[in-house]
């Protein structure tokens, strides 16, 4: 359970601390670092392979194919896919730039649609006005902990004979329909980032699929095209193997990662408690659909036009009372100059658009307080309706801070 304290005193709240997950685990992931160091294992390996085999296991999918990160788990899992020069890829405008860039390295070309406004998550129907002759793919991203409707990916994928690769970079171990990401499509790519629901002590990706030629692609693809030792197969082969102290590290990890979600929706539920009253006044959290399958990987809530205090100035405020907020993502991939080759300009995606320009990441991660969350949403409380704000420390704070501004 998510813990909680009535007589807090108030302190910083930040956005993301992970040294409440790592010090109870300290001595296991010491001697897991020390078993690789004493056996050298420090590319690939036996602890690799048993981390590969755990977590694809978790995640019901055949086989895991550990790499450098997450970026390379979508590149090399495209390509392990038969996706490459000529081939379209449809994914969201509102997505972590790796998405594309993962794409752009497999050759293919991405087609970008549009989100769901209330669950920032692709919109089908969008995708489905996309497809040409062209398109051999779709890339959902199961953004923020929840997943894209694992029932409407497939009907859509199997009337256009299309593969479903999946970006589960933010979504460890979350359920929706009955299926875990990473089991719904071809393939799958996940991101071991130190901040991710499962994170390493550095960067780490992984492949999942369910197809065994898929697999043994992929892994001669990491290891410079080699089949087995010195015997290269694939030109397209690069180095990108996840490490053995990485994969030692997650090992420790893995068996608490469900509770740990579990706790993430239980924080998620009281925010959406304590915030349900400010809708109203236009502050918003995303739909979830998912229910206790979302793993809330971040708490997102919409800064709404209706808002009568803009987001810039929330998350000033905020951060003037030590409360840390972050915004994924404030510029649509579409629109980032590196890509406007691309050819996509503004208005192109407005409901992306429009999100990036209200979207606020509020903190969440195991560890943090309900007490801590009703510190965070007194003080939104206070700053978007201050006359029916709840009468807390919080949000008398922030209640000063708004008056004293000049």
């Amino acid at each position: 359970m998510a813990s909680t304290s009535p007589s807090t005193p108030l302190s910083p709240v930040p956005f993301v601390d992970l040294s409440w997950q790592h010090q109870p685990l300290q001595a296991e992931l010491n001697q897991a670092i020390q078993a690789i160091i004493a056996d050298s294992a420090y590319v690939l390996g036996p602890t690799v392979a048993a981390f590969e085999q755990a977590f694809a296991a978790a995640s019901g999918a055949a086989h895991g194919i550990g790499v450098g990160c997450g970026t390379d788990a979508i590149a090399l899992g495209l390509t392990a896919c038969g996706i490459g020069p000529g081939d379209e890829v449809i994914l969201p405008a509102n997505t972590f730039v790796a998405t594309l860039i993962g794409i752009l390295r497999a050759g293919a070309t991405p087609i970008f649609v549009d989100c769901d406004p209330q669950t920032a998550l692709m919109d089908l129907t969008a995708a489905a006005a996309a497809i040409t002759p062209r398109t051999r793919a779709l890339l959902p991203v199961h953004l923020y902990g929840q997943m894209v409707s694992p029932s409407g990916l497939r009907a859509l994928a199997e009337r256009h004979g299309l593969i479903i690769f999946e970006d589960a970079a933010q979504a460890h171990l979350a359920e929706r329909e009955g299926c875990r990401a990473g089991s719904v499509g071809m393939a799958a790519a996940f991101s071991f980032y130190p901040s991710k629901n499962l994170g390493a002590l550095g960067d780490g990706g992984m492949i999942l699929t369910q197809g065994g030629i898929v697999a043994e692609t992929a892994r001669a693809l990491r290891n410079y095209g080699a089949s087995r030792k010195y015997y290269h197969t694939d030109p397209g082969g690069t180095n990108s193997r996840l490490d053995g102290i990485q994969a030692a590290a997650l090992g420790v990890k893995l068996p608490h990662l469900a509770g740990w979600n579990q706790q993430r929706y239980e924080l998620a539920q009281r925010y959406e408690q304590r915030l349900a009253p400010l809708a109203d006044f236009g502050l918003q959290p995303l739909t979830n659909h998912c229910g206790s399958g979302h793993v809330y990987h971040l708490y997102v809530v919409r800064v709404t036009p209706q808002c009568p205090v803009d987001r810039s100035l929330i998350q000033l405020e905020l951060n003037a009372l030590g409360i840390q907020t972050g915004i994924h993502y404030p510029i649509p991939c579409h629109l980032q100059p590196a890509f406007a080759e691309l050819g996509w300009g503004g208005g192109s995606f407005p409901q992306a658009e429009a999100l990036s320009h209200e979207i606020l990441s509020l903190p969440m991660y195991p560890g943090l307080t309900l007490a801590q969350v009703d510190q965070v949403t007194d003080a939104i409380a206070a700053l978007v309706n201050p006359a029916a704000a709840p009468q807390s420390d919080a949000a008398e704070n922030a209640a000063k801070a708004i008056s004293t501004r000049p």
